[in-house]
């Protein structure tokens, strides 16, 4: 598990509920150097984000920065790190690579935070050990967003880049998808006869959320209870398709096969469940640093976006096993009130950030085949607008056949930095990126939103 899922576990409803949203951001943890045979360099900035570099004495040039995931709000922020674990860190030292990495000043959506401190960091690290000859960006979920990001906003100040398990939909794209997830769980459960559901579920804010703990508890509540009958796993189905959630989670089992609609469904609902803290409750966050709703579903076709999912069969199988009609559902959905978004906190996720596509420096992203938090259309939607300003030829993309959010293993994550390394030394991509990788197509990113092709939707209503 990552470090990011570890984090949410422990979250929880009951320990979010008990912690203060108002309180302010906690300092970064101190860091420590832990290999002896390098020289450690760390540090505590102005703004109180936290650094850490090591060099190896036999450098070989090379600096590889890291940009670590998203840390909940609720979580203290912890000590800056410049490695994905230990283990790897200590390989790429041993093998001659500079390392680097920042804590960022606060925890949350700190994407304004994290671009600057990143770049302080390049320049700490030039006045403490002169300029690299190379640099590679790379990082983790949030990170791997970041990452992009600083390719796209500070080019000249990087070589190759290298986001694994990446926000590569951008920001704007992810908090409309999440939107959508939401609307489409308050909608649907809200209609349900039940009232152990639909309770709940009236009651759920999906914008200008003011009691995130306790909205979270209520999405609980009602996906919960929604799974004790066939009409409320079937509408579960519907809206996790809309998203689309992956139909396989324990990293302990195989997939299900794509006839066991039952086996799917339970998988899909673990993912659903991951999710809500995020769609429910730490939107919030974003909410207050964007200055209001960045999110719409306006003028949105969900019966468009249902026929474009990956998850559309088990939709048409659960609603099979119900009492329910899918496009009376459909029609919920068609006809539900619709959330707008303020143009002014859409600009601040434009920021912070969305992808143009012009990337000037080779990338290698990574990621698993079933991420059930950042789904891997989140890679389509990147090499979509990468095609279509014509730089497709700058970008590699790497699949690992396995559920779980950034859920590699460290041979994996070298052998993906080696695949860039490899495109670095020679000016191609090798023919073979090794036995650890494996053939896939994600599926469409259902509401793309990039700066290369902005209008939405592709799809004609």
């Amino acid at each position: 598990m990552s470090a990011l899922g570890a984090k949410v576990r422990v979250v929880g409803v009951a320990v979010a509920a008990a912690v203060l949203v108002a309180a302010g951001p906690a300092p970064a943890a101190t860091p420590t150097c832990t290999n002896a045979a390098v020289t450690c360099f760390t540090g505590t900035a102005a703004d109180g984000s936290t650094f850490k570099a090591e060099v190896p004495p036999a450098w070989n040039g090379t600096l590889l920065l890291y940009s670590h995931g998203y840390v909940p709000p609720v979580v203290p922020n912890p000590a800056a790190d410049d490695a994905p674990g230990r283990a790897v860190a200590d390989q790429l030292l041993a093998e001659g690579f500079a390392l680097a990495g920042s804590s960022y000043a606060s925890t949350g959506w700190a994407v304004v935070e994290a671009f600057r401190d990143q770049i302080d960091l390049l320049d700490r690290f030039r006045d403490r050990f002169g300029k690299p000859r190379r640099t590679i960006a790379w990082g983790d979920s949030m990170g791997g967003m970041i990452t992009a990001g600083l390719i796209q906003r500070a080019p000249q100040r990087f070589d190759a880049a290298l986001p694994m398990c990446g926000i590569l939909g951008g920001a704007v794209g992810l908090w409309n998808q999440n939107l959508d997830l939401e609307y489409a769980l308050k909608t649907l459960l809200s209609a349900s006869p039940d009232p152990a559901v639909s309770g709940p579920a009236s009651q759920l804010q999906l914008v200008h959320i003011t009691n995130w703990p306790a909205n979270v508890g209520l999405a609980t509540a009602a996906v919960t209870a929604a799974q004790t009958t066939a009409d409320g796993r079937a509408r579960l189905a519907l809206a996790a398709a809309l998203f689309p959630l992956p139909d396989w989670y324990d990293s302990g089992s195989p997939r299900p096969a794509r006839t066991d609609y039952a086996g799917r469904q339970q998988q899909q609902l673990k993912a659903l469940q991951f999710q809500l803290a995020f769609i429910f409750g730490f939107r919030a966050e974003v909410e207050q640093r964007a200055g209001g709703n960045p999110s719409w579903n306006v003028g949105v076709n969900y019966t468009n976006l249902l026929r474009h999912s990956a998850e559309r069969d088990l939709v048409r199988a659960a609603y099979q096993q119900s009492t329910l009609d899918l496009r009376h559902d459909l029609r919920l959905l068609e006809r539900g009130q619709r959330v707008r978004a303020e143009r002014g906190a859409t600009g601040y996720l434009v920021r912070n950030v969305v992808y143009d596509g012009r990337i000037r420096v080779p990338v290698v992203t990574l990621h698993t085949t079933s991420d059930p938090l950042v789904v891997s259309p989140h890679e389509r939607a990147y090499r979509d607008a990468v095609r279509r300003v014509g730089r497709r030829h700058l970008l590699e993309q790497l699949y690992v056949e396995r559920p779980g959010h950034c859920t590699f293993t460290d041979a994996e994550r070298l052998a993906a930095l080696d695949v860039l390394l490899d495109r670095l030394r020679h000016g191609r991509w090798p023919r073979d990126t090794g036995s650890a990788f494996t053939d896939y197509e994600p599926p469409p990113f259902l509401r793309p939103f990039d700066l290369a092709w902005p209008q939405w939707p592709p799809w004609r209503r």
